[in-house]
């Protein structure tokens, strides 16, 4: 079955709908937080339930889709538990902060297994359909995070932050729900487990990949957790530090409009990942040694669209074409859940090396990267031909 026409537009905005939720939520959940009078060390403990619970639920709740549960039906009931979740915090804050960290979790389930099943059905209707291209359809996720954090400061302050933050969320997961049953033209058939078989297992080279992209990953964890604070200690004025995040969004969004112009074989998982790691390992020397200069730190923030952009698109070109079928769904949220501990680890590391000298939290952003790449070697080494991916098939799969 080919797919309409509409199915690019329909998974983009799919993408937009979630992203634009996870841009509000992410830079102004802790101002709302804050806005309760809650004890600093409670906050963190907030902040921190979501991360732990994806760790735990991701994978178990994508997995579903291998089971016969459709990625649609995840995305709506994910959707609807994300807004009922976000609409009750308020009533919740005021009966006491157990109760809200009870809902902080449910929301965190609800909200875990969102992007992975996008995802999901994204690599399936470019697997249907060669013509689209999972990195033009994924821009919109970026487009929408990036307005999200320009214009949700704006929106907040006109509402006032402590009733609109919730209630704003509330009515944008809603809006997903909505767009989520609206997109039946993009559902792809859930598969069928055969009786009486066992699942099948992820090969070694998906595994090595997995834990590739997320190495790469967890090395952003000293720039997302303390690259603003650093910048500010240093004198780079307060006014620039939300351009510099917008610089690094609109690296991540120029990379994901223009790869497909790139040669074939530059499009494959290994060099994809590859891409990715290098410039993982030059921005982290160029935060230690550099990363105090204005100019410099504009260059370094360019590198994003290489640190994130190509790692997360040699992820999934990885779980494209080596996740075998009826796992495919546990591909996805083994990643997820995989990217969400290192990111998790490596962001308690960069706070303990960033208490004791700044500039050393970025240096120890290097081993990361570098254990990367030799995964990425690894997995090419690993591979005995060449897949077919959704982005492109020329070339053999080594670097």
């Amino acid at each position: 079955m080919r797919a309409r026409p509409t199915g690019a537009l329909r998974l983009s905005l799919l993408y937009a709908v979630v992203f634009v939720e996870i841009g509000i939520a992410m830079p102004f959940m802790p101002l709302w937080l804050g806005a309760l009078g809650l004890d600093a060390s409670i906050i963190g403990l907030l902040l921190a339930l979501p991360i732990a619970t994806r760790i735990v639920a991701t994978a178990p709740l994508v997995g579903l889709i291998d089971r016969g549960v459709s990625a649609r039906t995840l995305l709506m009931a994910g959707s609807l538990g994300v807004a009922l979740t976000y609409g009750l915090m308020p009533a919740g804050a005021g009966l006491g902060w157990l109760l809200l960290a009870a809902l902080t979790v449910l929301n965190a389930v609800a909200a875990a297994p969102l992007v992975p099943s996008i995802d999901y059905l994204t690599l399936a209707a470019v697997r249907r359909e060669p013509r689209l291209d999972y990195a033009r359809i994924r821009l919109s996720g970026s487009v929408a995070f990036l307005a999200a954090n320009m214009l949700g400061g704006a929106l907040l302050g006109a509402l006032g932050e402590a009733l609109a933050v919730p209630l704003l969320l509330t009515g944008l997961a809603l809006i997903a729900s909505l767009v989520a049953y609206a997109s039946r033209t993009v559902a792809s058939a859930s598969p069928t487990p055969p009786a009486g078989e066992a699942r099948p297992r992820l090969p070694a080279r998906l595994w090595l990949c997995i834990l590739a992209a997320a190495s790469i990953q967890a090395s952003h964890a000293a720039i997302y957790g303390f690259g603003s604070l650093y910048w500010t200690a240093h004198g780079i004025a307060t006014a620039w530090v939300g351009t510099l995040w917008a610089i690094g969004v609109g690296a991540e969004i120029v990379l994901f409009a223009l790869i497909g112009l790139a040669p074939a074989r530059w499009r494959t998982p290994f060099r994809l990942l590859a891409l990715g790691g290098g410039a993982a390992l030059l921005r982290s020397a160029g935060m230690t040694l550099y990363g105090t200069e204005l100019a410099m730190v504009i260059a370094l923030q360019c590198l994003h669209g290489l640190t994130f952009g190509a790692t997360q698109l040699g992820a999934m070109a990885a779980v494209s074409a080596f996740a075998p079928e009826g796992a495919r769904g546990r591909a996805q949220g083994t990643l997820s859940a995989v990217n969400a501990l290192a990111a998790a680890s490596a962001t308690l590391l960069s706070g303990l090396a960033y208490r004791d000298g700044g500039a050393l939290a970025f240096a120890l952003m290097a081993p990361l990267a570098l254990a990367g790449l030799g995964l990425t070697l690894a997995a090419s080494r690993a591979a005995r031909r060449p897949p077919a991916g959704p982005f492109g098939t020329a070339g053999p799969e080594t670097l």
